[in-house]
Protein backbone atom coordinates (compact mmCIF):
# COMPACT_ATOMS: atom_id res chain seq x y z
CA UNK A 1 0.00 0.00 0.00
CA UNK A 2 2.06 3.17 -1.65
CA UNK A 3 1.75 6.56 0.84
CA UNK A 4 -0.72 8.34 -1.26
CA UNK A 5 -3.21 5.35 -0.48
CA UNK A 6 -2.56 5.28 3.47
CA UNK A 7 -3.41 9.30 3.31
CA UNK A 8 -6.39 9.20 1.36
CA UNK A 9 -7.58 6.43 4.38
CA UNK A 10 -6.74 9.10 6.99
CA UNK A 11 -7.85 11.85 5.22
CA UNK A 12 -11.35 10.06 4.85
CA UNK A 13 -11.70 8.08 7.90
CA UNK A 14 -10.99 11.50 9.95
CA UNK A 15 -13.44 13.27 7.90
CA UNK A 16 -16.58 10.85 8.43
CA UNK A 17 -15.49 10.48 12.65
CA UNK A 18 -15.00 14.60 12.39
CA UNK A 19 -18.57 14.92 10.61
CA UNK A 20 -20.14 12.93 13.52
CA UNK A 21 -18.22 14.80 16.01
CA UNK A 22 -19.38 17.95 15.27
CA UNK A 23 -22.83 16.95 14.49
CA UNK A 24 -22.54 15.75 18.08
CA UNK A 25 -21.43 18.90 19.91
CA UNK A 26 -23.80 21.17 17.78
CA UNK A 27 -26.64 19.35 18.97
CA UNK A 28 -26.03 19.76 22.42
CA UNK A 29 -24.57 16.97 23.85
CA UNK A 30 -20.95 17.50 24.93
CA UNK A 31 -22.35 20.93 27.08
CA UNK A 32 -25.13 18.38 28.70
CA UNK A 33 -22.80 15.83 29.19
CA UNK A 34 -20.72 18.19 30.98
CA UNK A 35 -22.30 18.08 34.26
CA UNK A 36 -22.22 14.14 34.87
CA UNK A 37 -19.07 12.92 36.70
CA UNK A 38 -17.83 9.67 35.93
CA UNK A 39 -14.73 9.34 38.28
CA UNK A 40 -12.98 12.29 40.03
CA UNK A 41 -12.63 15.38 37.54
CA UNK A 42 -13.80 12.96 34.71
CA UNK A 43 -16.90 13.60 33.01
CA UNK A 44 -18.97 11.88 30.18
CA UNK A 45 -18.18 14.54 27.67
CA UNK A 46 -14.41 14.30 28.09
CA UNK A 47 -14.93 10.32 27.38
CA UNK A 48 -17.02 11.43 24.50
CA UNK A 49 -14.26 13.65 23.12
CA UNK A 50 -11.93 10.45 23.82
CA UNK A 51 -14.18 8.49 22.00
CA UNK A 52 -14.06 10.27 19.09
CA UNK A 53 -10.28 9.79 18.48
CA UNK A 54 -10.72 5.99 19.37
CA UNK A 55 -13.65 5.87 16.74
CA UNK A 56 -11.08 7.90 13.90
CA UNK A 57 -8.04 5.79 14.78
CA UNK A 58 -10.01 2.31 14.45
CA UNK A 59 -11.70 3.24 11.51
CA UNK A 60 -8.51 4.50 9.68
CA UNK A 61 -6.73 1.32 11.29
CA UNK A 62 -9.61 -0.93 9.48
CA UNK A 63 -9.53 0.52 6.11
CA UNK A 64 -6.20 0.08 5.83
CA UNK A 65 -5.82 -3.69 7.39
CA UNK A 66 -7.98 -5.03 4.25
CA UNK A 67 -4.61 -3.81 2.11
CA UNK A 68 -1.81 -3.97 4.15
CA UNK A 69 -1.23 -5.90 7.51
CA UNK A 70 2.26 -3.22 8.50
CA UNK A 71 1.95 -1.78 11.59
CA UNK A 72 3.50 1.57 10.37
CA UNK A 73 1.10 2.28 7.94
CA UNK A 74 -1.92 1.25 10.49
CA UNK A 75 -0.30 4.08 12.52
CA UNK A 76 0.37 6.53 9.79
CA UNK A 77 -3.28 6.40 9.13
CA UNK A 78 -4.27 6.46 12.32
CA UNK A 79 -2.52 9.60 13.38
CA UNK A 80 -3.83 11.13 10.02
CA UNK A 81 -7.71 10.36 10.73
CA UNK A 82 -6.95 11.47 14.61
CA UNK A 83 -5.46 14.91 13.38
CA UNK A 84 -8.62 15.90 10.89
CA UNK A 85 -10.93 14.66 13.38
CA UNK A 86 -9.35 17.09 15.82
CA UNK A 87 -8.67 19.88 13.62
CA UNK A 88 -12.53 20.05 12.86
CA UNK A 89 -13.30 20.12 16.60
CA UNK A 90 -10.51 22.63 17.04
CA UNK A 91 -11.99 24.92 13.88
CA UNK A 92 -15.46 24.44 15.20
CA UNK A 93 -14.36 26.16 18.80
CA UNK A 94 -12.86 29.25 17.06
CA UNK A 95 -16.24 29.15 14.91
CA UNK A 96 -18.49 29.16 17.99
CA UNK A 97 -15.97 31.17 19.62
CA UNK A 98 -15.87 34.09 17.61
CA UNK A 99 -19.30 34.54 15.82
CA UNK A 100 -22.94 33.96 17.34
CA UNK A 101 -24.38 31.21 15.80
CA UNK A 102 -27.66 31.21 18.36
CA UNK A 103 -30.35 32.19 15.32
CA UNK A 104 -29.49 29.30 13.68
CA UNK A 105 -27.93 27.13 16.09
CA UNK A 106 -29.80 27.41 19.90
CA UNK A 107 -27.42 24.99 21.03
CA UNK A 108 -23.71 26.89 20.36
CA UNK A 109 -23.77 28.97 23.74
CA UNK A 110 -20.91 29.85 25.71
CA UNK A 111 -21.54 26.84 28.29
CA UNK A 112 -20.82 24.77 24.70
CA UNK A 113 -17.49 26.53 24.24
CA UNK A 114 -16.19 25.72 27.69
CA UNK A 115 -17.12 22.23 27.73
CA UNK A 116 -15.53 21.79 24.53
CA UNK A 117 -12.59 23.96 25.58
CA UNK A 118 -12.12 21.78 28.94
CA UNK A 119 -11.81 24.60 30.53
CA UNK A 120 -8.98 25.97 28.94
CA UNK A 121 -7.81 28.83 27.26
CA UNK A 122 -8.92 29.33 23.19
CA UNK A 123 -5.12 28.07 22.07
CA UNK A 124 -4.47 25.69 24.10
CA UNK A 125 -8.01 24.24 23.98
CA UNK A 126 -7.12 23.53 19.99
CA UNK A 127 -3.82 22.17 20.21
CA UNK A 128 -5.31 19.78 23.10
CA UNK A 129 -7.99 18.66 21.03
CA UNK A 130 -6.01 18.09 18.23
CA UNK A 131 -2.98 16.20 20.21
CA UNK A 132 -6.04 14.02 22.35
CA UNK A 133 -7.28 12.94 18.67
CA UNK A 134 -3.77 11.79 17.77
CA UNK A 135 -3.26 10.15 20.86
CA UNK A 136 -6.59 8.26 21.01
CA UNK A 137 -6.21 7.28 17.42
CA UNK A 138 -2.79 5.45 17.77
CA UNK A 139 -3.96 4.18 21.16
CA UNK A 140 -6.96 2.53 19.05
CA UNK A 141 -4.17 0.84 16.73
CA UNK A 142 -2.14 -0.43 19.70
CA UNK A 143 -5.36 -1.57 21.63
CA UNK A 144 -6.05 -3.95 18.46
CA UNK A 145 -2.27 -5.33 18.58
CA UNK A 146 -3.06 -6.56 22.24
CA UNK A 147 -3.87 -10.51 22.56
CA UNK A 148 -8.04 -10.91 22.81
CA UNK A 149 -7.66 -11.74 26.32
CA UNK A 150 -6.06 -8.45 27.24
CA UNK A 151 -8.58 -6.74 24.56
CA UNK A 152 -11.00 -8.08 27.03
CA UNK A 153 -10.05 -7.76 30.21
CA UNK A 154 -9.21 -3.84 29.52
CA UNK A 155 -12.78 -3.50 27.61
CA UNK A 156 -14.60 -5.02 30.46
CA UNK A 157 -12.78 -2.87 33.10
CA UNK A 158 -13.75 0.40 31.51
CA UNK A 159 -17.02 -0.54 31.10
CA UNK A 160 -17.43 -1.52 34.69
CA UNK A 161 -15.57 1.99 35.28
CA UNK A 162 -17.99 3.68 33.25
CA UNK A 163 -21.07 1.96 34.25
CA UNK A 164 -20.39 2.65 37.94
CA UNK A 165 -19.49 6.22 37.52
CA UNK A 166 -22.64 6.60 35.72
CA UNK A 167 -24.97 5.19 38.23
CA UNK A 168 -22.59 6.28 40.97
CA UNK A 169 -25.20 8.49 42.65
CA UNK A 170 -27.90 6.37 42.19
CA UNK A 171 -26.08 3.25 43.64
CA UNK A 172 -25.33 5.25 46.97
CA UNK A 173 -28.96 6.64 47.31
CA UNK A 174 -30.15 2.95 47.46
CA UNK A 175 -31.52 2.45 51.13
CA UNK A 176 -29.44 -0.73 51.26
CA UNK A 177 -26.35 1.42 50.58
CA UNK A 178 -26.90 3.90 53.27
CA UNK A 179 -27.33 1.16 55.84
CA UNK A 180 -24.17 -0.13 55.06
CA UNK A 181 -22.51 3.01 54.83
CA UNK A 182 -23.76 3.95 58.15
CA UNK A 183 -22.87 0.49 59.46
CA UNK A 184 -19.34 0.86 58.21
CA UNK A 185 -19.36 4.62 59.42
CA UNK A 186 -18.49 6.09 55.81
CA UNK A 187 -19.66 9.16 53.91
CA UNK A 188 -19.56 8.55 50.10
CA UNK A 189 -19.24 11.58 47.56
CA UNK A 190 -21.78 12.20 44.70
CA UNK A 191 -18.85 10.75 42.69
CA UNK A 192 -17.10 7.42 42.37
CA UNK A 193 -13.73 8.87 43.95
CA UNK A 194 -10.60 7.52 41.26
CA UNK A 195 -8.61 5.34 43.50
CA UNK A 196 -11.97 3.21 43.49
CA UNK A 197 -12.24 3.66 39.80
CA UNK A 198 -8.77 2.62 39.46
CA UNK A 199 -9.45 -0.70 41.41
CA UNK A 200 -12.80 -1.40 39.95
CA UNK A 201 -10.59 -1.39 36.48
CA UNK A 202 -7.96 -3.73 38.11
CA UNK A 203 -10.19 -6.03 39.43
CA UNK A 204 -12.89 -6.18 36.74
CA UNK A 205 -10.31 -6.53 34.35
CA UNK A 206 -7.73 -9.32 36.15
CA UNK A 207 -10.99 -11.28 36.67
CA UNK A 208 -12.09 -11.27 33.41
CA UNK A 209 -8.66 -12.07 32.07
CA UNK A 210 -8.11 -14.97 34.52
CA UNK A 211 -11.98 -16.55 34.07
CA UNK A 212 -10.93 -16.35 30.06
CA UNK A 213 -8.13 -18.29 30.76
CA UNK A 214 -9.98 -22.06 30.84
CA UNK A 215 -9.74 -24.09 27.68
CA UNK A 216 -12.65 -24.19 25.83
CA UNK A 217 -13.08 -27.69 24.38
CA UNK A 218 -14.64 -29.07 21.55
CA UNK A 219 -16.15 -31.86 23.18
CA UNK A 220 -19.47 -31.47 25.75
CA UNK A 221 -17.70 -31.52 28.92
CA UNK A 222 -19.63 -34.01 32.11
CA UNK A 223 -22.16 -32.19 34.29
CA UNK A 224 -20.38 -33.20 37.42
CA UNK A 225 -23.46 -34.37 40.13
CA UNK A 226 -23.26 -31.28 42.35
CA UNK A 227 -23.79 -28.70 39.35
CA UNK A 228 -27.95 -29.32 40.19
CA UNK A 229 -27.53 -28.47 43.49
CA UNK A 230 -25.58 -25.61 42.83
CA UNK A 231 -28.03 -24.62 40.46
CA UNK A 232 -30.97 -24.61 43.12
CA UNK A 233 -28.81 -22.62 45.27
CA UNK A 234 -28.47 -19.94 42.70
CA UNK A 235 -31.97 -20.14 41.90
CA UNK A 236 -33.01 -19.56 45.68
CA UNK A 237 -30.58 -16.27 46.11
CA UNK A 238 -32.11 -15.20 42.94
CA UNK A 239 -35.55 -15.68 44.51
CA UNK A 240 -34.06 -13.87 47.79
CA UNK A 241 -32.75 -11.28 45.88
CA UNK A 242 -35.76 -10.27 44.08
CA UNK A 243 -37.89 -10.32 46.74
CA UNK A 244 -35.79 -8.07 48.74
CA UNK A 245 -35.47 -5.59 46.03
CA UNK A 246 -37.83 -3.14 46.26
CA UNK A 247 -37.77 -2.66 49.74
CA UNK A 248 -33.71 -2.24 49.57
CA UNK A 249 -33.56 0.11 46.73
CA UNK A 250 -36.39 3.04 47.94
CA UNK A 251 -39.79 3.79 46.43
CA UNK A 252 -37.97 5.38 43.11
CA UNK A 253 -36.19 2.10 42.06
CA UNK A 254 -39.25 0.55 42.78
CA UNK A 255 -41.55 2.33 40.38
CA UNK A 256 -38.86 2.60 37.58
CA UNK A 257 -38.96 -1.50 38.03
CA UNK A 258 -42.53 -1.68 37.69
CA UNK A 259 -41.64 0.65 34.47
CA UNK A 260 -39.40 -2.13 33.07
CA UNK A 261 -41.23 -4.87 34.34
CA UNK A 262 -44.36 -3.62 32.15
CA UNK A 263 -42.27 -3.65 29.11
CA UNK A 264 -40.79 -6.75 29.57
CA UNK A 265 -44.06 -8.31 29.51
CA UNK A 266 -44.49 -6.37 26.14
CA UNK A 267 -41.05 -7.33 24.80
CA UNK A 268 -41.58 -11.21 25.71
CA UNK A 269 -44.97 -11.15 24.31
CA UNK A 270 -43.94 -9.20 20.44
CA UNK A 271 -40.31 -11.64 20.92
CA UNK A 272 -43.16 -14.31 20.33
CA UNK A 273 -44.56 -12.77 17.02
CA UNK A 274 -41.40 -10.82 15.88
CA UNK A 275 -38.58 -13.29 17.19
CA UNK A 276 -39.89 -16.42 17.13
CA UNK A 277 -42.65 -16.37 14.28
CA UNK A 278 -41.00 -13.54 12.21
CA UNK A 279 -44.02 -11.77 12.20
CA UNK A 280 -42.77 -7.51 12.44
CA UNK A 281 -45.31 -6.14 14.17
CA UNK A 282 -45.32 -2.05 14.72
CA UNK A 283 -48.87 -1.66 16.02
CA UNK A 284 -48.01 -3.74 19.05
CA UNK A 285 -49.51 -0.80 21.34
CA UNK A 286 -52.95 -1.40 20.60
CA UNK A 287 -52.92 -4.67 21.83
CA UNK A 288 -51.35 -3.18 25.08
CA UNK A 289 -53.95 -0.03 24.93
CA UNK A 290 -57.26 -2.95 23.93
CA UNK A 291 -55.83 -4.46 27.71
CA UNK A 292 -55.63 -1.29 29.38
CA UNK A 293 -59.20 0.06 28.34
CA UNK A 294 -60.88 -3.16 28.83
CA UNK A 295 -59.67 -3.26 32.57
CA UNK A 296 -60.49 0.43 33.10
CA UNK A 297 -64.28 -0.13 31.58
CA UNK A 298 -65.10 -3.25 33.65
CA UNK A 299 -63.33 -1.82 36.85
CA UNK A 300 -63.49 1.51 37.43
CA UNK A 301 -67.06 3.01 38.84
CA UNK A 302 -66.33 6.04 36.69
CA UNK A 303 -66.55 4.11 33.09
CA UNK A 304 -69.25 4.19 30.67
CA UNK A 305 -70.22 0.28 32.20
CA UNK A 306 -70.07 1.58 35.89
CA UNK A 307 -69.37 -1.89 36.88
CA UNK A 308 -66.69 -1.92 39.41
CA UNK A 309 -65.49 -5.00 39.27
CA UNK A 310 -62.24 -6.11 41.23
CA UNK A 311 -58.88 -6.34 39.58
CA UNK A 312 -59.10 -10.13 39.53
CA UNK A 313 -61.72 -10.36 37.80
CA UNK A 314 -61.29 -7.38 35.20
CA UNK A 315 -57.29 -8.72 34.45
CA UNK A 316 -58.62 -11.97 32.55
CA UNK A 317 -61.59 -10.23 30.83
CA UNK A 318 -58.27 -7.94 29.63
CA UNK A 319 -56.67 -10.67 28.90
CA UNK A 320 -59.49 -12.43 26.35
CA UNK A 321 -60.08 -9.23 24.86
CA UNK A 322 -56.66 -8.29 23.90
CA UNK A 323 -56.31 -11.76 22.45
CA UNK A 324 -59.34 -12.02 20.37
CA UNK A 325 -57.91 -8.62 18.99
CA UNK A 326 -54.83 -10.32 17.96
CA UNK A 327 -56.55 -13.22 16.12
CA UNK A 328 -58.97 -10.64 14.72
CA UNK A 329 -55.79 -8.62 13.06
CA UNK A 330 -54.38 -12.03 12.19
CA UNK A 331 -57.04 -13.14 9.98
CA UNK A 332 -56.81 -9.99 7.55
CA UNK A 333 -53.00 -10.34 7.31
CA UNK A 334 -52.48 -14.11 6.63
CA UNK A 335 -50.66 -14.34 3.07
CA UNK A 336 -49.02 -10.75 4.09
CA UNK A 337 -45.04 -10.44 5.08
CA UNK A 338 -42.44 -8.45 5.60
CA UNK A 339 -42.60 -4.78 4.67
CA UNK A 340 -47.12 -5.28 3.95
CA UNK A 341 -47.16 -6.87 7.32
CA UNK A 342 -45.48 -4.50 9.09
CA UNK A 343 -47.43 -1.30 7.42
CA UNK A 344 -51.26 -3.46 8.03
CA UNK A 345 -50.48 -3.57 11.93
CA UNK A 346 -48.54 0.11 11.83
CA UNK A 347 -51.91 1.04 10.44
CA UNK A 348 -54.01 -0.85 13.16
CA UNK A 349 -52.40 0.34 16.20
CA UNK A 350 -52.82 4.08 14.54
CA UNK A 351 -56.60 3.16 13.97
CA UNK A 352 -57.12 2.44 17.58
CA UNK A 353 -55.72 5.24 18.81
CA UNK A 354 -57.71 7.54 16.85
CA UNK A 355 -60.79 5.94 17.53
CA UNK A 356 -59.89 6.49 21.46
CA UNK A 357 -59.68 10.38 20.59
CA UNK A 358 -62.43 10.53 18.85
CA UNK A 359 -65.52 11.89 19.30
CA UNK A 360 -67.99 8.33 18.09
CA UNK A 361 -66.22 6.76 21.45
CA UNK A 362 -66.14 9.42 23.95
CA UNK A 363 -69.36 8.18 25.69
CA UNK A 364 -68.30 5.01 26.35
CA UNK A 365 -64.51 5.35 26.69
CA UNK A 366 -64.17 9.16 27.68
CA UNK A 367 -62.23 10.23 24.19
CA UNK A 368 -59.66 12.53 25.11
CA UNK A 369 -60.51 12.30 28.99
CA UNK A 370 -60.28 8.79 28.98
CA UNK A 371 -61.45 6.70 31.78
CA UNK A 372 -60.39 8.18 35.48
CA UNK A 373 -60.74 6.21 38.93
CA UNK A 374 -59.50 2.90 37.78
CA UNK A 375 -59.24 1.21 41.31
CA UNK A 376 -55.54 -0.35 42.21
CA UNK A 377 -55.68 -4.05 42.78
CA UNK A 378 -56.29 -5.94 45.98
CA UNK A 379 -54.36 -8.98 47.66
CA UNK A 380 -55.74 -10.31 50.28
CA UNK A 381 -56.57 -6.85 51.58
CA UNK A 382 -53.54 -5.37 50.89
CA UNK A 383 -53.75 -2.49 48.51
CA UNK A 384 -50.88 -3.05 45.74
CA UNK A 385 -51.35 1.00 44.98
CA UNK A 386 -47.57 1.29 46.50
CA UNK A 387 -45.09 0.47 43.79
CA UNK A 388 -43.10 -1.98 46.19
CA UNK A 389 -45.86 -3.95 46.41
CA UNK A 390 -46.94 -3.67 42.42
CA UNK A 391 -43.37 -4.72 41.68
CA UNK A 392 -44.46 -8.08 43.22
CA UNK A 393 -47.48 -8.61 40.66
CA UNK A 394 -45.16 -7.49 38.03
CA UNK A 395 -42.97 -9.79 38.91
CA UNK A 396 -45.17 -12.81 39.25
CA UNK A 397 -46.71 -11.92 35.92
CA UNK A 398 -43.29 -11.31 34.40
CA UNK A 399 -42.65 -14.97 35.76
CA UNK A 400 -45.73 -16.61 34.44
CA UNK A 401 -44.90 -15.15 31.20
CA UNK A 402 -41.60 -16.47 31.10
CA UNK A 403 -42.30 -19.78 32.33
CA UNK A 404 -45.14 -20.01 29.46
CA UNK A 405 -42.62 -18.46 26.85
CA UNK A 406 -39.75 -20.88 27.75
CA UNK A 407 -42.55 -24.04 27.43
CA UNK A 408 -43.86 -22.88 23.92
CA UNK A 409 -40.12 -22.51 22.32
CA UNK A 410 -39.83 -26.00 23.49
CA UNK A 411 -43.03 -27.31 22.13
CA UNK A 412 -44.40 -28.37 18.85
CA UNK A 413 -45.85 -24.99 17.62
CA UNK A 414 -42.43 -22.94 18.82
CA UNK A 415 -40.72 -25.16 16.59
CA UNK A 416 -43.66 -24.82 13.85
CA UNK A 417 -43.29 -20.62 14.49
CA UNK A 418 -39.46 -20.98 13.95
CA UNK A 419 -40.35 -22.75 10.72
CA UNK A 420 -42.69 -19.98 9.45
CA UNK A 421 -39.97 -17.34 10.54
CA UNK A 422 -37.33 -18.70 8.20
CA UNK A 423 -39.56 -19.90 4.93
CA UNK A 424 -43.01 -20.08 5.34
CA UNK A 425 -43.50 -21.86 1.72
CA UNK A 426 -41.33 -25.09 2.88
CA UNK A 427 -42.68 -24.79 6.50
CA UNK A 428 -46.65 -25.19 4.45
CA UNK A 429 -45.04 -28.05 2.43
CA UNK A 430 -43.83 -29.51 5.39
CA UNK A 431 -47.10 -29.64 6.84
CA UNK A 432 -47.15 -26.87 9.01
CA UNK A 433 -50.88 -25.03 9.55
CA UNK A 434 -50.24 -21.70 8.60
CA UNK A 435 -52.92 -20.14 9.52
CA UNK A 436 -53.40 -21.99 12.71
CA UNK A 437 -49.61 -21.04 13.74
CA UNK A 438 -49.72 -17.25 12.91
CA UNK A 439 -53.12 -16.86 14.43
CA UNK A 440 -51.69 -18.23 17.86
CA UNK A 441 -48.63 -16.42 17.38
CA UNK A 442 -50.70 -13.32 17.11
CA UNK A 443 -53.06 -14.19 20.18
CA UNK A 444 -50.84 -15.36 22.82
CA UNK A 445 -48.36 -11.89 21.88
CA UNK A 446 -51.30 -9.50 22.30
CA UNK A 447 -52.71 -11.62 25.25
CA UNK A 448 -49.17 -10.64 26.96
CA UNK A 449 -49.57 -7.62 25.86
CA UNK A 450 -53.26 -7.40 26.97
CA UNK A 451 -51.81 -8.28 30.92
CA UNK A 452 -48.95 -5.63 30.82
CA UNK A 453 -51.88 -2.59 29.48
CA UNK A 454 -54.35 -4.15 32.41
CA UNK A 455 -51.89 -4.05 34.84
CA UNK A 456 -50.48 -0.25 33.83
CA UNK A 457 -54.22 1.23 34.29
CA UNK A 458 -54.68 -0.21 37.67
CA UNK A 459 -51.15 1.74 38.28
CA UNK A 460 -52.00 4.50 36.83
CA UNK A 461 -55.63 5.43 38.10
CA UNK A 462 -56.38 6.66 34.94
CA UNK A 463 -55.83 5.91 31.51
CA UNK A 464 -55.75 8.61 28.27
CA UNK A 465 -55.13 7.97 24.51
CA UNK A 466 -52.01 9.68 24.84
CA UNK A 467 -50.46 7.15 26.84
CA UNK A 468 -50.58 4.18 23.74
CA UNK A 469 -48.59 6.20 20.73
CA UNK A 470 -46.45 4.44 18.12
CA UNK A 471 -43.46 5.07 20.09
CA UNK A 472 -44.47 2.55 22.71
CA UNK A 473 -44.60 -0.01 19.90
CA UNK A 474 -41.05 1.31 19.15
CA UNK A 475 -39.92 0.92 22.28
CA UNK A 476 -40.91 -2.51 22.58
CA UNK A 477 -39.13 -3.31 19.31
CA UNK A 478 -36.18 -1.60 19.60
CA UNK A 479 -35.43 -3.47 23.20
CA UNK A 480 -36.03 -6.86 21.36
CA UNK A 481 -33.63 -6.26 18.60
CA UNK A 482 -30.89 -4.93 21.28
CA UNK A 483 -31.56 -7.33 23.72
CA UNK A 484 -31.73 -10.48 21.23
CA UNK A 485 -34.49 -11.66 19.04
CA UNK A 486 -35.96 -15.19 20.13
CA UNK A 487 -34.06 -14.43 23.09
CA UNK A 488 -36.06 -14.45 26.75
CA UNK A 489 -32.63 -12.63 29.00
CA UNK A 490 -32.53 -10.83 26.03
CA UNK A 491 -35.97 -8.85 26.41
CA UNK A 492 -35.02 -8.61 29.86
CA UNK A 493 -31.44 -6.68 29.07
CA UNK A 494 -32.83 -4.60 26.86
CA UNK A 495 -35.43 -3.52 28.92
CA UNK A 496 -33.43 -3.01 31.52
CA UNK A 497 -31.04 -0.90 29.22
CA UNK A 498 -33.70 0.78 26.78
CA UNK A 499 -36.10 1.50 29.97
CA UNK A 500 -34.21 1.32 33.25
CA UNK A 501 -30.67 3.56 31.62
CA UNK A 502 -33.30 6.42 30.59
CA UNK A 503 -34.90 6.82 34.38
CA UNK A 504 -31.46 7.19 35.88
CA UNK A 505 -29.98 9.76 33.08
CA UNK A 506 -32.48 12.23 33.22
CA UNK A 507 -30.25 14.56 31.12
CA UNK A 508 -30.10 11.50 27.94
CA UNK A 509 -34.16 11.77 27.58
CA UNK A 510 -33.98 14.59 24.91
CA UNK A 511 -31.33 12.53 22.84
CA UNK A 512 -33.44 9.39 23.37
CA UNK A 513 -34.48 9.13 19.98
CA UNK A 514 -30.78 9.74 18.55
CA UNK A 515 -29.30 7.23 20.88
CA UNK A 516 -31.83 4.62 19.71
CA UNK A 517 -31.02 5.20 16.36
CA UNK A 518 -27.17 5.10 17.06
CA UNK A 519 -27.84 1.93 19.42
CA UNK A 520 -29.82 0.41 16.51
CA UNK A 521 -27.06 0.91 13.85
CA UNK A 522 -24.30 -0.10 16.08
CA UNK A 523 -25.71 -3.08 17.08
CA UNK A 524 -26.89 -4.23 13.49
CA UNK A 525 -22.93 -3.43 11.83
CA UNK A 526 -21.22 -5.03 15.22
CA UNK A 527 -23.66 -7.68 16.98
CA UNK A 528 -26.60 -8.62 15.13
CA UNK A 529 -27.85 -10.83 16.69
CA UNK A 530 -28.54 -9.15 20.25
CA UNK A 531 -26.87 -8.67 23.64
CA UNK A 532 -28.08 -12.07 24.49
CA UNK A 533 -28.92 -13.67 21.72
CA UNK A 534 -30.59 -17.34 21.62
CA UNK A 535 -28.36 -19.88 20.70
CA UNK A 536 -30.31 -20.58 17.76
CA UNK A 537 -30.29 -16.66 16.57
CA UNK A 538 -26.22 -17.00 16.85
CA UNK A 539 -26.10 -20.33 14.95
CA UNK A 540 -28.30 -19.03 12.41
CA UNK A 541 -26.38 -15.89 11.43
CA UNK A 542 -22.77 -17.56 11.74
CA UNK A 543 -23.78 -20.12 9.36
CA UNK A 544 -25.34 -17.22 7.81
CA UNK A 545 -21.63 -15.69 7.27
CA UNK A 546 -19.60 -19.39 6.75
CA UNK A 547 -21.53 -19.83 3.31
CA UNK A 548 -21.03 -15.60 2.17
CA UNK A 549 -17.44 -16.65 2.84
CA UNK A 550 -17.57 -19.65 1.04
CA UNK A 551 -19.68 -18.08 -1.80
CA UNK A 552 -17.39 -15.43 -2.29
CA UNK A 553 -13.66 -16.75 -1.91
CA UNK A 554 -12.94 -15.59 1.62
CA UNK A 555 -12.75 -18.61 3.34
Amino acid sequence: MNLFAIVRVGIRSGLIVGIVAVFIVLIGMVQTFAKRYLTGDLTLSMVILLAFGLAAGALAARQVTKSSPHLGHKVLAAGISGLITGVMLAALLFVISQVSLRDVLVNATPEMVTALSLGLPLSSAALTLVGMTVATAVIAVLYGLAPPRLRRALLEGLMAVILVGLFWEAIIGLDVSRLVMKFLGVKAGKVLPLPGAIGLLVVVGLATYLLRARPHLNTTPTRPKSSSAWRYISLVLIAGALAALPFAVGLFWSQTLTTIGLFTLMGLGLNIVVGMAGLLDLGYVAFYAIGAYALALFSSPASSLGLGLPFWVALPIALIFAAISGILLGIPVLRLRGDYLAIVTLGFGEIIRVLALSDVLKPYIGGPQGIMETPPPYFFGIQLSDPRYLYYLILAACLVVVFISLRLNDSRIGRAWIAVREDEDVAQAMGINLVAAKLMAFAIGASFAGVGGAIFAARQGAIFPMDFTLFVSINVLCLIIIGGMGSIPGVITGAFFLIGLPEVLREVDEYRILAYGAGLVIMMLVRPEGLLPSARRRLELHETEAEEGVAYGTR
